[in-house]
């Protein structure tokens, strides 16, 4: 969705997408990290259970997910090496459309999920709550968006709430609110009503749905940048205050020259 390389490929006419594959891993916390290096086709390999990325891999045992971490970090070059393993409590089928035409869909895979971490360089572990989902587009995501704020949130009884706030390029917005239970089940639930937090140093102006009238708190901030901005916030929600993970992505920023000159600086290109 971010590779500048892909932009520049769909310029000159039909891109192939399986030429712009990245494994994207951000640490957070005293020693934190970022890699997210594009590789093109002949770097990568995909089958029914495993997909390579490089020296990077994602393979699905018979219970989880199993992510091998191979990466150098920028813009220093430590290394990034480490094992993840994603453990759903169940899978969903369930996809939905994130705009009119429906090009654009977005489903959790497990929205109720455990992980465990163990990383050699930092070295690391820990296990906790997990999520994952999928993102997927016929067209460009600045085809069809101008904005959206997005949170999950794990709630008391283990359930995960998700809300998506999208403005479109045209038409009325979009919202969705729902809950997702450890056994797969769903439910749609109206969101509470949107409040302002504030804009981030980039001066991207963040929104969240929140009950009440205690203003949303921002516990921390884990990325900042000209289009894109991620969060930790307090707020409430089924009567509960709550910590979720909010991400704000504002996309005429991503499309302009200046962020696309940057985007290189985050993210290299290792055919």
């Amino acid at each position: 969705m971010f590779s500048p390389y892909y932009r520049k490929a769909l310029g000159r006419g039909a891109a192939n997408p399986e030429n712009h594959c990245a494994l994207n891993v951000a640490l957070y916390g005293r020693q934190r990290r970022w890699t997210m290096t594009e590789r093109g086709s002949r770097s990568i390999q995909r089958e029914a259970q495993n997909f390579t990325i490089g020296p990077s891999s994602l393979y699905w045992h018979h219970d989880h997910l199993e992510i091998d971490i191979c990466e150098i970090g920028v813009p220093i070059p430590f290394p990034v090496r480490g094992k993840v393993r994603v453990y759903p409590a169940s899978l969903s089928p369930f996809s939905t459309a994130l705009d009119d035409a429906g090009r654009h869909r977005w489903g959790p895979l497990a929205a109720c999920a455990r992980v465990e971490v163990e990383m050699q360089h930092p070295a690391q572990r820990w296990s906790g709550h997990a999520y994952l989902d999928s993102n997927e587009g016929d067209e460009p995501v600045g085809s069809a968006f101008r904005e959206w704020d997005w949170s999950r949130t794990l709630l008391s009884d283990g359930s995960t709430a998700v809300i998506y706030d999208v403005q479109p390029k045209q038409g009325s917005d979009r919202l969705l609110g729902l809950r997702f239970l450890p056994d797969g089940r769903m439910d749609e639930f109206a969101p509470p009503p949107r409040q302002s937090i504030g804009l981030t140093c980039w001066r991207i102006p963040r929104r969240m749905r929140s009950e009440g009238d205690a203003p949303v708190q921002v516990i921390a901030m884990l990325e900042d940048t000209p289009f894109y901005q991620r969060s930790v916030l307090k707020s409430r929600l089924f009567g509960e205050d709550v910590i979720s993970v909010h991400e704000t992505l504002n996309v005429p920023r991503l499309q302009s020259p200046i962020v696309q000159y940057m985007l290189p600086f985050r993210m290299p290109r290792w055919t």
